[in-house]
């Protein structure tokens, strides 16, 4: 048996059980199975990797995709240049690094921009935004970042106004805020300041539309949620596992 599975801190509402699950079945994989490890700090890792001597291959989640690194025995280049992890493989007793995030998040986001040329604000710092950050730098689109804290590197929301907005017609929205049930949740926009020209991608998937997602909707813009992005991020995941 291969024991597949996915590490976080709260799992409950997970997509990748249900998706990996039905894979398995989909392509008759008997010999695979996808559980869900919640963790309730990175520091308990160790202890269940060495419970699950079959795992093969494991997803990373909020809030550990920084923290799982020391743990790991390698990295990708990708996973590396990110600084952060969401998939790891298990290979002669090894554990190596990767990141796929970036990958469904491109694949997700290039059919949506039609080749035309934007800039983009990134909303949070955490590992998601990490891996948007060098999709958006693979594919030359110049970037802001906005924190709730201004630094030398990011603006912070309170800096958001109509111009800024104007300037920056694609809006990525990687921080958990609006995931059910805490639906209500949005970031702190100048959302009258949106148009059609914009371009909103929220990395929540649950709801579909987030209120972050609606209020964009309001005013024309085109919407995307995460859905996609999560897809392509397991697809990659899996060609990995499977050493692709």
């Amino acid at each position: 048996m291969k024991r597949f599975g996915l590490i976080g801190r709260t799992l409950k509402h997970s997509f990748s059980k249900g998706y990996f699950t039905d894979k398995f079945l989909q392509e008759q994989r008997s010999d695979c199975v996808y559980e869900l490890y919640e963790l309730d700090t990175i520091g308990a890792f160790p202890l269940l990797v060495a419970a699950n001597p079959d795992l093969a291959g494991l997803n990373v989640t909020i809030p550990y995709k920084k923290e799982i690194i020391p743990f790991l025995d390698s990295l990708d280049p990708h996973a590396e240049a990110i600084g952060a992890v969401n998939t790891i493989r298990f290979e002669n007793g090894k554990l190596e690094g990767y990141n796929t995030d970036w990958i469904g998040f491109r694949n997700a986001l290039e059919p949506l921009l039609g080749g035309r040329s934007v800039h983009a604000l990134v909303l949070g710092t955490g590992g998601a935004a990490a891996a948007v950050r060098y999709a958006l730098g693979q594919m030359s689109i110049p970037l802001q970042s906005v924190s709730r804290q201004r630094t030398n590197e990011n603006i912070s929301y309170e800096d958001l106004d109509a111009r800024v907005l104007k300037a920056h017609q694609l809006i990525v929205q990687t921080t958990p805020l609006g995931t059910w049930p805490d639906v209500d949740g949005l970031p702190l926009l100048p959302y009258e300041a949106l148009t059609p020209d914009h371009l909103l991608f929220d990395l929540v998937y649950n709801p579909e539309v987030t209120e972050f997602l609606r209020k964009g909707q309001e005013r024309g813009a085109t919407i995307r949620n995460g859905y996609e992005m999560l897809v392509g991020q397991a697809e990659a995941a899996w060609e990995i596992w499977q050493g692709k």
